[in-house]
């Protein structure tokens, strides 16, 4: 399962495919505008994500698209699950940071630890530029002793959350019921 955006993916993808990925490529272009004033590499990088979200807007939200009030709904539930991950990001990092402080640990000390030698991927991986492997987290949890449920979000895209309860309630299975909340991004 794929547990956060991969800016790499997108960009060779060539493209933007859902509402969801654009509020989070906003919100990527917001993190490589800084990233990219400590390390130019990410200045391309940036460049490349504009162009889709150019795009993606044109395509989507000028003047000559239909801009219905389901499609403006469905871009608030996707604007409000892109915050809810940069949240989860944001918080992942300081809890992160602060295990690293504490053990008197450089970000590319534990990037070696990790098995990384790249100071700027360990950045990139720390800030959600690119994402942690199923590995790094495991390896987070164990030596940094921070809960999985701070380092993998446990929150799912709207549409995975309409197919499951679609699914349940085709299975009719009594003893197999949701609540309104077991799924609820909020």
């Amino acid at each position: 399962m794929k547990t956060q955006f991969d800016i790499s993916a997108l960009i060779g993808n060539g493209k933007i495919q859902n509402k969801l990925d654009f509020e989070r490529a906003l919100i990527a272009d917001r993190k490589l505008r800084v990233l990219s004033k400590e390390n130019p590499k990410f200045k391309s990088v940036r460049k490349q994500l504009r162009d889709l979200i150019e795009e993606y807007e044109n395509k989507n939200w000028s003047a000559d698209s239909n801009i219905s009030d389901k499609k403006i709904s469905e871009s608030d539930v996707a604007e409000l699950m892109a915050e809810k991950e940069r949240l989860f990001i944001q918080r992942r990092k300081e809890l992160i940071r602060n295990k690293l402080k504490n053990l008197n640990l450089t970000q590319q000390d534990f990037g070696k630890v990790l098995g990384h030698k790249s100071k700027s991927y360990m950045s990139e991986l720390i800030n959600g530029v690119s994402p942690f492997s199923l590995k790094d987290l495991i390896v987070i949890n164990r030596i940094l002793k921070i809960d999985l449920t701070d380092l993998v979000p446990t929150f799912l895209p709207q549409s995975d959350i309409v197919k499951i309860r679609s699914a349940i309630k085709k299975l009719d299975n009594p003893k197999l019921k949701l609540s309104k909340d077991d799924l609820a991004i909020a």
